[in-house]
């Protein structure tokens, strides 16, 4: 059986990996971190997703994901968003310091999820897809499953959290499930 091709993922964050191997499993890749440690200069989520993946493509010769997203919460006029890795060191500090923002703001805080893919092929132009996830932050923490912001981030229609939802529900819903769909659907995946 030949050798299946191989995609670099740019992160160094096991989750995102494991999402990712999820995602992108009927692709039939070898899915291999590779975390480029790049600072997030980009003013928008694409242009930090092809810094991470054209790095990773550079330093590694092989085709290279990179992605960037966030969380937008429409009473803060979008905020976090590109900086949403950034609001505090671990992910329980910045989910307490959004809420802690979020103190004395009526409620319902419609927020979206967004998440910009960029493939990075040799030889080719980089590639970005794109997928959201509108739904509303809450004031609690439900749920263990996920990362970043998942456990307060309310799904319509399901009464759950990203943070409450096995796997197999996130990937019907989340912004980079959504992301990844385009990209699959696109072909630009066959021709590693």
């Amino acid at each position: 059986m030949p050798d299946r091709p191989r995609l670099v993922i740019a992160t160094g964050n096991a989750g995102k990996l494991r999402e990712y191997r999820d995602l992108l499993a009927e692709a039939g890749l070898d899915l291999v971190a590779f975390d480029t440690e790049i600072d997030e200069v980009g003013e928008t989520y694409a242009e930090n997703a092809r810094l991470k993946a054209e790095a990773a493509r550079e330093r590694s010769g092989l085709p290279s994901l990179g992605d960037d997203s966030g969380l937008e919460v429409q009473a803060l006029d979008g905020f976090p968003g590109i900086r949403s890795a950034r609001l505090g060191p671990t992910q329980k500090e910045r989910t307490a310091e959004l809420l802690r923002r979020l103190e004395g703001v009526p409620r319902p805080w419609n927020a979206r999820f967004v998440c910009l893919i960029a493939l990075a092929v040799p030889g080719r132009d980089t590639e970005l897809f794109e997928g959201e996830c509108r739904g509303e932050v809450v004031p609690e923490w439900r749920g263990e499953a996920g990362f970043g912001y998942d456990p307060i981030f309310l799904v319509p229609g399901t009464g759950k959290t990203f943070g409450e939802m096995p796997p197999e529900e996130k990937r019907k819903y989340s912004h980079r499930a959504a992301a990844a769909g385009a990209l699959l659907k696109s072909g630009a995946l066959s021709h590693l």
